[in-house]
């Protein structure tokens, strides 16, 4: 098992900006020590034949096909407002020069 010091579990501390008491700096030790080993049984697995991925499950495209569609719809826009004049919105002036 690796060992893992306390001065390294102070300095990752620092390194993360974390104050940690004696008990957690032991604790934390420990954790480290168990992914380390983690780690290394993971480094043993043979990943030869595995096909490089960047996901775990297979994505699937859910959503509907783009397909070009008449939008002009400018018309019925603006027949939802109050005023117009010509193709654009009639509103108050609200600057004064």
């Amino acid at each position: 098992m690796t060992k893992i010091t306390k001065d390294e579990v102070e300095k990752v501390a620092n390194l993360a900006r974390l104050e940690l008491n004696g008990d957690e700096i032991n604790n934390h030790a420990e954790q480290l020590e168990k992914i380390l080993e983690y780690i290394k049984q993971l480094e043993k697995i043979d990943t030869v034949d595995v096909p490089c991925t960047t996901r775990a499950i297979e994505v699937i495209n859910v959503f509907r096909k783009d397909e070009k569609k008449d939008s002009d719809c400018t018309e019925k826009l603006l027949e939802l407002g109050p005023s117009r004049e010509d193709k654009y919105f009639k509103v108050p002036k609200i600057i004064n020069e």
